[in-house]
């Protein structure tokens, strides 16, 4: 199903996979509820839908919808920073264990979920008989009225 803002519709769906330092095995400890909740809050603020995520011992994966003003490296770099600080906020142990507040690696893996043909041609379609529609609705002068 395709989202709508005021003057597009859109499905930016992609796979995200990230993990933590050294690939750390942190995540199914103490910290696994509070990264998942972490990540939904950040997800939620920035207008980004987790579609489905699932936390392993040492990596994340994300499958989101995330709205075309926003590309996908900022959202990244929103989301590890974020999370790391409050990471580090409410576990302030970790500041210790883990070298320079660094929770997260630098990298992650992304993939996009594309559409098949069908559905490119359907939208295709209905952009088509949407515009004749409203080709129909809105009269047009074909001259100027005013000169004359």
């Amino acid at each position: 199903m395709a989202n709508s803002l005021s003057h597009s519709k859109w499905m930016c769906k992609y796979h995200i996979v990230f993990i933590p330092k050294y690939r750390r095995k942190i995540i199914y400890h103490k910290l696994r509820a509070d990264i998942q909740k972490y990540i939904k809050d950040l997800c939620k603020w920035k207008g980004v839908e987790i579609i489905e995520g699932h936390m392993m011992p040492d990596h994340v994966h994300l499958l989101v919808s995330i709205p075309p003003k926003i590309s996908v490296s900022n959202f990244m770099g929103y989301l590890k920073g974020k999370s790391a600080l409050m990471i580090f906020e409410h576990h302030g142990e970790l500041r210790y264990k883990l070298d320079r507040r660094n929770f997260w690696t630098t990298g992650y893996y992304v993939s996009t979920v594309g559409l098949n043909e069908a559905t490119i041609r359907k939208y295709i379609k209905e952009q088509e008989n949407e515009d004749i529609m409203e080709d129909k609705l809105t009269k047009r002068e074909k001259y100027n009225p005013f000169k004359g």
